[in-house]
C-alpha cells in the first residue's frame, strides 16, 4: 500500500506546529517578539516530549533569557513508539533506526513580523532520516529561490542584473513585470538598488524569508524571485519545502566571523564557500510541516471561530509525494475551558 494511502506520519508532526502556533498568536501585535518566541517554543517541545521519535536538532535559532529550547543538537521525543513498526520500513531507504529524524525547527519564523501585527509569522518543522538534512550553525546565508522553470536559469555568482534577465526570459515575461521579494535590511541597499535598476519590481518583507522563499517557488503567488541573505535554518527549511514544492534554490553560507567558519567546519562542512542548492541541504524522505500564526501568502492565521480556535496548516512530503493542508478546530483545553488568544 503506498504511503499516500494512510502509512506515512508526516500527519503526525502537525500537532508540534500547531502547538507553537496557538501559543505564539497569544502574542500577535503586543512588540513582543521575544516573549512569543519563547512561548511558541515551549509549547513545541512539550508536543515532542510526548511524541515516540527519537529525534535531533540538526538546524535551528539560538533560543533567549534563560533556557536555549530546541537548540542544535538536542534530542527530542520518546525514544520508540509502537506505530513506528507499521508506519516506516527500511525498503523506504531510510535510516534502519525507523524512529530515527533528523530535524529542523523554527517554532516561531519572523517574530519581529508577529510583535507589529504582520503577516508572514509562522511555526515550522522539517523532519527527515537521519543524514538528509544539512546540519547547519547558526548564521547567514547568501539565498536565491525562483519557479522550477527558471531552475536552470539562475547563477548565485552572477550580478543580480543578469539572473533577473535570465529568469525573466525563462518564463516568457518582461524584467519589469518581475516581482523580486528582499529582507528589508540595512545589508540589502545597494542589492535593492540594482533591482530597481533593471525595472524590476521590489518586494520588501521586515522578517520570514521562508514564506517568501515557498512564494517564489510555487510559482503562482505573484512572486517569480527571492534574493539575499537570510538565516541559515531557514535556508534548510526553504530546501527541504522545495523537494515537494518544486522550484530551485542556490545558497551559500555567509559567515561574519572567524568563529563562524569554525563552525561550520566542526558541522562537517568541507567548503563553506561551496554553492548549495537545495538538493545539497534536503535529501530523500524529508517532510516540512508549516502552520500559519499571522496570515501567510498560503495558510490563514489563527483566528477565533464560535466554536474554537482555528489554525490553518500545510504538509509538505517528500515521502508520499503530497501536499496537504489541514484546518484544525482547537476546541477547548484543560477540562473543556476554550482556548483564549487574548485581546487581539
Amino acid at each position: 500500500m503506498p504511503e499516500s494511502e494512510g502509512r506515512c506520519i508526516c500527519g503526525r508532526f502537525v500537532a508540534a506546529t500547531e502547538a507553537a502556533a496557538l501559543a505564539a498568536a497569544r502574542w500577535v501585535g503586543k512588540g513582543d517578539g521575544l516573549a512569543a518566541d519563547h512561548a511558541a517554543r515551549e509549547a513545541m517541545a512539550a508536543v515532542f516530549a510526548e511524541m515516540p521519535v527519537r529525534a535531533r536538532v540538526v538546524a535551528g535559532r539560538s533560543g533567549d533569557r534563560e533556557q536555549n529550547i530546541l537548540r542544535v543538537g538536542a534530542g527530542l521525543g520518546k525514544e520508540f513508539g509502537p506505530w513506528f513498526t507499521s508506519s516506516m520500513n527500511v525498503e523506504d531507504g531510510l535510516d534502519d533506526r525507523a524512529d530515527a529524524w533528523d530535524l529542523a525547527v523554527d517554532a516561531l519564523q519572523a517574530p519581529n513580523a508577529l510583535a507589529r501585527g504582520m503577516d508572514g509569522a509562522l511555526a515550522m518543522i522539517a523532519a527527515g532520516p537521519p543524514g538528509s538534512l544539512m546540519p547547519v550553525p547558526e548564521m547567514y546565508m547568501q539565498k536565491l529561490v525562483v519557479p522550477t522553470q527558471a531552475a536552470a536559469a539562475i547563477d548565485l555568482d552572477a550580478p543580480v542584473e543578469e539572473n533577473i534577465k535570465a529568469v525573466a526570459a525563462a518564463l516568457g515575461r518582461r524584467e519589469e513585470d518581475l516581482v523580486v521579494v528582499v529582507l528589508d535590511r540595512p545589508r540589502h541597499e545597494q542589492l535593492i538598488a540594482q533591482i530597481k535598476r533593471c525595472g524590476a519590481r521590489v518586494g520588501l518583507i521586515v522578517d520570514g524569508d521562508v514564506s517568501a522563499g515557498l512564494a517564489a517557488a510555487s510559482g503562482d503567488s505573484g512572486v517569480d524571485m527571492y534574493i539575499g541573505i537570510g538565516g541559515s535554518t531557514e535556508g534548510i527549511l526553504t530546501a527541504a519545502a522545495l523537494r515537494s514544492l518544486g522550484g530551485e534554490m542556490q545558497a551559500r553560507f555567509w559567515p561574519v566571523s572567524r568563529h563562524q567558519v569554525e563552525l561550520v567546519t566542526i558541522a562537517g562542512i568541507a567548503d563553506i564557500e561551496a554553492r548549495l542548492t537545495s538538493r545539497d541541504m534536503a535529501g530523500e524522505g524529508v517532510l516540512v510541516v508549516a502552520t500559519a500564526v499571522t496570515g501567510a501568502r498560503f495558510l490563514r492565521a489563527v483566528d477565533a471561530q464560535p466554536d474554537g480556535i482555528r489554525t490553518e496548516s500545510m504538509v509538505l512530503c517528500s515521502r508520499c509525494c503530497a501536499i496537504r493542508k489541514i484546518q484544525t478546530i482547537h476546541r477547548s483545553t484543560n477540562g473543556g475551558q476554550r482556548v483564549n488568544l487574548g485581546a487581539r
